[in-house]
């Protein structure tokens, strides 16, 4: 399951911003991405409570439609103080209409009253890449961190306002894109499963 210089890849998403993010991630790497919107609509499986499941049938949907190589993430934050809630259902954290900022809001009233010291969480992506012959690799990715009291920084999407890294002082939305991705659950999924997919390269695949 080697990949030639040059490979192209179909990404599995029709989020802009995780798109603009993966791209990045990527960017030093001998792959050309195409966006899912080059292409006719892709019947995607109703997603369910795991993460690499999820990932796997949206990377082998766009893969056997299209006949390409495909990869997918799913991608959720958990919370302690929550049980792990929101987890695999965290882009429908409140209800499937809600927008970024609302579902935020949502979050932070979950977590009314909890103290900054039971506030740890982490993000958890699972990157998944399909081949049209069928062959799956997937690679694992986490950010420790902790969610704040309030949304801080205008940068990122979804979560990234309230879930302060690790280590940092800064709010996820308030790093900038390239520290993002260094850092992110995302970026260390991405770059460790293009690695394992291209084998030994001239680049710096170090989280």
């Amino acid at each position: 399951m080697r990949a030639r210089g040059g490979a192209s890849v179909v990404v599995a998403t029709e989020n802009a911003g995780k798109l603009a993010e993966i791209s990045a991630i990527l960017s030093d790497l001998p792959v050309e991405l195409c966006s899912l919107s080059d292409f006719d609509p892709v019947d995607f499986p109703e997603e369910g409570g795991d993460y690499a499941v999820n990932a796997i049938a949206k990377a082998r949907a766009v893969a056997e439609e299209l006949g390409s190589v495909a990869v997918a993430d799913d991608s959720g934050l958990e919370v302690n103080a929550l049980d792990g809630a929101p987890g695999p259902y965290s882009a429908r954290y409140g209800g499937v209409d809600l927008s970024d900022d609302a579902r935020v809001d949502h979050l932070l009233e979950n977590l009314e009253g909890v103290p900054a010291s039971r506030r740890a969480a982490r993000f958890v992506c699972v990157a998944a890449l399909v081949t049209p012959d069928g062959d799956v690799l997937g690679m694992r990715g986490e950010c420790l961190g902790k969610i704040l009291e309030r949304p801080r920084g205008r940068s990122g999407f979804g979560y990234d306002p309230v879930f302060q890294p690790a280590g940092d002082e800064r709010s996820m939305a308030e790093l900038p894109a390239e520290e993002k991705n260094r850092v992110s659950h995302r970026g260390r999924a991405f770059r460790a499963l293009f690695k394992a997919w291209l084998g030994p390269v001239e680049y710096d695949l170090t989280p």
